[in-house]
């Protein structure tokens, strides 16, 4: 880490939205910092990597192209993200990307996300699923699943039998998004 003065936006005190985005506005302004961004993301840097991903959700969902330079090293340090305030914004990402590639057809996405980069992404959105993480991570996991669903054939019957077990354990917004992807797989299962 040498860039000082990005290590000064990511050390704000409050996680005050304003804060967030003023970080998120001096990557933007210099996009050159995004691998160091995520390093921070992924690394063992305490309070910084979790404002890092803060950060980098906000510059992703303003400019998600200045991501997909970086698909090897993000696909590649996904699965190394435990702490519960770096993978929601990681899910997040993934989640827009699924969407991107999936529903929008958006050419960068198309282009640039390999099959191991969807693999990797469906390893960890079943992680997510499966595991103790929080309703937010777990219904953004449904959705990624249910779109690497429609290309590769064996995601949807997992999904749909962890769905129907962990259903009614589920809290109320559990429920909702996993209704609502077991009806979509049923759609698209006979479309």
């Amino acid at each position: 880490m040498t860039n000082s003065e990005l290590i000064k936006q990511l050390s704000y005190t409050t996680a005050l939205r304003e804060n967030r985005m003023r970080a998120a506005n001096y990557i933007l302004d210099h996009p050159e910092t995004i691998a160091e961004v995520l390093e921070l993301c992924f690394g063992d840097y305490k309070e910084l990597s979790y404002k890092a991903a803060w950060a980098f959700e906000f510059v992703f969902i303003e400019q998600p192209s200045l991501l997909y330079p970086h698909f090897d090293y993000f696909f590649g340090m996904l699965p190394t993200a435990k702490l519960d305030q770096v993978v929601r914004p990681m899910a997040h990402i993934c989640e827009r990307l699924c969407i991107a590639n999936y529903k929008k057809l958006d050419p960068g996405v198309r282009s640039s996300l390999s099959e191991e980069h969807k693999l990797v992404m469906t390893e960890c959105s079943f992680d997510w699923l499966i595991t103790d993480q929080k309703v937010a991570c777990q219904v953004r996991a449904m959705t990624c699943l249910f779109y690497l669903g429609t290309e590769i054939d064996w995601i949807h019957p997992e999904l749909k039998q962890i769905l129907e077990d962990n259903v009614h354990k589920g809290s109320a917004g559990y429920k909702s998004r996993a209704k609502k992807t077991l009806e979509q797989i049923r759609k698209f299962r006979y479309s």
